[in-house]
């Protein structure tokens, strides 16, 4: 196993971390069967593509926030805080992956207690957080995280809220 220089944490999007970004999500989306085609123009214009990332945007219609998980020049995965819930409450407000070679390390647990801080610092007292029911590592990790199962939303997924006070 790689010896990371220092513990992971949540960053804004760097083009520091090109070649180790664009090298985790093409090997996590093979070993997903997923296309990824969409990292040949991300590999060509590397400064664009990070900087469509950066800040606060709007995504599915409510403000949100992309972050990625790294320590040093190592790109381990991606989060998304939505900074409100969207009308149909899909997705809830924090999305989070680890790409393929850093899964089953313990990264996505402590990804997730980075976002519940964010959270936190943006007002959000409780955070929502869906999971299809066949992901039992990240069920896991949200309730390793403190998550309490509600029910099941319109899509089929499994919903979970967090107190982000605890975080």
């Amino acid at each position: 196993m790689i010896e990371l220089p220092e513990p992971p944490r949540l960053s804004v999007p760097s083009t520091t971390l090109k070649t180790s970004y664009l090298v985790g999500e093409q090997a996590d989306m093979k070993h997903r069967g997923s296309d990824a085609s969409w990292l040949k123009a991300a590999s060509l214009d590397f400064d664009a593509f990070v900087a469509e990332r950066t800040g606060v945007r709007e995504r599915w219609g409510v403000a949100s926030e992309l972050f990625w998980f790294a320590s040093g020049e190592y790109y381990l995965g991606s989060l998304v805080i939505r900074h409100e819930l969207t009308d149909d409450e899909g997705g809830g407000h924090i999305g989070y992956h680890v790409v393929y070679p850093w899964q089953r390390q313990g990264h996505a647990t402590r990804m997730l207690k980075q976002a519940l801080v964010k959270c936190a610092g943006l007002g959000i007292e409780r955070a929502l957080l869906t999971v299809a029911p066949h992901n039992a590592a990240s069920i896991a990790v949200v309730r390793r995280n403190g998550g309490v199962e509600d029910r099941i939303n319109s899509e089929g997924e499994m919903r979970f809220w967090i107190d982000t006070a605890s975080a």
